[in-house]
């Protein structure tokens, strides 16, 4: 028997999440871009027009980890896809299978909605999960790379 749960988010979830977030950004040495509050998320996840799903998962009723992920499309395909912005377990929760739960049931929602793919992105500095993705099957995709307008170099093109 699985230590952990998973299951969708709910709103009650959100400070967990945005936690966990704050603990990714420091892991990944970026919580100089973290912005994010409470406020901010909830309304793209629960709001009116959700534009983001999130798992989470919990060991012994503590929210531990979590998915983020949206709906993307694939034009050679022809169908949507499933891509994973963020994933992440606490440090002192990992070994437990928690992270490969997460994958695996992001894997399972892409099949039950007869999605194309499912994809994401990982630092190329960060061996542990590059490892951890290719034994589950994971391609890193060597010749793709990320293209990213965002601050004054999006806001140069307001209407």
């Amino acid at each position: 028997m699985n230590p952990y749960s998973i299951r969708p988010a709910e709103a009650r979830d959100v400070p967990a999440i945005v936690g966990l977030i704050g603990d990714l950004a420091e892991f990944e040495q970026l919580t100089h871009m973290l912005t994010l509050t409470a406020d901010k998320l909830e309304p793209y996840l629960f709001g009116p027009k959700p534009v983001v799903e999130a798992l989470v998962g919990e060991i012994e009723g503590e929210v531990v980890g979590f998915a983020l992920f949206f709906t993307n499309f694939s034009t050679f395909l022809a169908k949507p896809g499933l891509y994973l912005e963020d994933l992440y377990v606490r440090h002192a929760h990992r070994r437990t299978g928690l992270g490969k739960g997460l994958l695996t049931r992001l894997a399972q929602i892409a099949n039950e909605r007869d999605y194309g793919r499912f994809e994401w992105s990982v630092l190329e500095w960060n061996e542990d999960a590059i490892r951890f993705y290719e034994n589950m099957g994971a391609s890193v995709m060597p010749d793709w790379r990320i293209c990213r307008l965002s601050g004054d170099a999006l806001t140069r093109y307001k209407a």
